[in-house]
């Protein structure tokens, strides 16, 4: 009988321990499971006409209004880095979030007239972007010298 009643325990237990590690993974699963969601291709092809917001040195910053497949507001950090070359960090916030990324190009002076071209790099998203990465998207604009007004064109995919 005592032997009974130690098997009884011991798959009593085990069964108890099962069922426990069962509903945690449960409860992992569907915890995880709540906050996931499906990676999808964002296509944008979007315009922005910027104003300086300050300047320090060869350091732009501007800000201003995007159009086109994600709308919502710019801000745009472009440093000359050379006679030939700039960087940037760009940042477009919309109602759902936002998306930010970093560019290189070429930058070419003409007159009273500045012009970028290169490629612009997708790092971060926030809210309905988050998770949001890509690269080789297209990134190029134009800048009124006499005042730093600024445009500024992107096009390609990126993934959120």
């Amino acid at each position: 009988m005592r032997s009974l009643a130690r098997r009884s325990l011991a798959v009593g237990g085990a069964l108890a321990a099962a069922a426990g590690s069962l509903a945690l993974a449960a409860g992992v699963a569907g915890a995880s499971g709540s906050t996931a969601h499906a990676a999808r291709t964002v296509s944008l092809n979007d315009s922005g006409n910027l104003h300086k917001t300050s300047k320090h040195g060869f350091n732009l910053y501007e800000s201003g209004s995007a159009s086109g497949s994600i709308s919502g507001t710019i801000s745009l950090h472009l440093d000359v880095v050379s006679t030939n070359k700039v960087t940037a960090e760009l940042t477009v916030n919309t109602r759902g979030g936002s998306i930010t990324g970093k560019a290189t190009g070429s930058y070419r002076t003409n007159g009273g007239t500045a012009s970028f071209s290169g490629t612009l790099s997708i790092d971060r998203g926030t809210g309905s972007y988050s998770g949001a990465h890509g690269s080789g998207i297209s990134f190029n604009g134009t800048i009124q010298r006499s005042n730093d007004s600024m445009t500024v064109h992107v096009n390609g995919k990126f993934s959120s």
